[in-house]
């Protein structure tokens, strides 16, 4: 890792970092022990709209991997944190799964279809022809269009599921409006989770599978980045991209001594 300066928290992608699936990738329960044990302030960060943290916490602690509802920041979380300073106690249309909606209920939004502020565009495991119809028409009606992020597809057992990006993408073609994506890369969604736990950029490490989200976020947020290749992104694609992590490792196994080296530099 460049530079000598000290550590003190960190945030991490989940899926391609953690977990694949179900399933905890090597070293990923130590990491988290790790946090814990030197009592550092972390946040798990993930795109996904679906869950509540209180099911990502479940989802994790099946996979063995230990961690508190609070350590848990979604990009619908995200997106309703800026919604309420935007426009506190407003409305809006959604479409998407308890993650969201739950965020945006805790937050004081009404969800409505006459005539709300926002259309709010989420992941959702069916999404609806009349639901899709109808934020196309409250958009065109005036209502400004929101997406927690742009991400085109997402995983499944039997392959590629189109996700945000990809609905958003037929929102935007049928009405010209292009929506504000609030999660990963925006660095607004780093920033965000840095003011959870009260940490600073400059002592934070961002660690990632992707180089357009994880990294390209974490850089543009002022972060140290970490790519492990346990995800999206292969090694032989990194020096495809016109920027640079600040390293690259096999997988999150290898960022546990990182984590006590890094912690201890003064």
């Amino acid at each position: 890792m460049s530079g000598t300066k000290r550590v003190d928290a960190w945030l991490t992608d989940m899926d391609g970092v953690l977990v694949h699936e179900e399933r905890a990738i090597p070293g990923a329960a130590e990491f988290i022990a790790t946090l814990r044990e030197l009592d550092l302030p972390f946040q798990v960060l993930t795109n996904n709209s679906i869950y509540t943290p209180r099911d990502l916490r479940a989802r994790l602690g099946a996979a063995g991997i230990d961690l508190p509802e609070g350590a848990i920041w979604t990009s619908a979380l995200a997106t309703a944190q800026f919604l309420a300073e935007q426009r506190p106690e407003s409305s809006a249309y959604v479409i998407g799964e308890a993650g969201l909606t739950t965020a945006l209920h805790d937050v004081g939004y009404v969800m409505t279809t006459r005539d709300p502020e926002y259309v709010v565009l989420g992941e959702t495991r069916t999404y609806s022809f009349e639901a899709i119809t109808r934020a196309i028409q409250l958009i065109e009606r005036g209502s400004r269009f929101i997406a927690t992020n742009p991400d085109p597809t997402g995983p499944s057992p039997t392959g590629s599921l189109p996700a945000t990006g990809s609905v958003a993408a037929l929102i935007t073609k049928a009405t010209g409006v292009e929506p504000y994506f609030v999660g990963k890369p925006n660095p607004l969604m780093m920033r965000s989770a840095l003011n959870e736990i009260e940490a600073h950029s400059e002592s934070t490490v961002m660690v990632g599978d992707r180089m357009d989200t994880d990294v390209l976020s974490g850089l543009e947020a002022g972060l140290r980045t970490v790519l492990v290749l346990t995800g999206s992104t292969a090694a032989e694609r990194v020096d495809r991209f016109p920027y640079r992590p600040t390293r690259v490792v096999d997988s999150i196994a290898d960022v546990v001594p990182l984590v006590r080296e890094l912690h201890a530099q003064r």
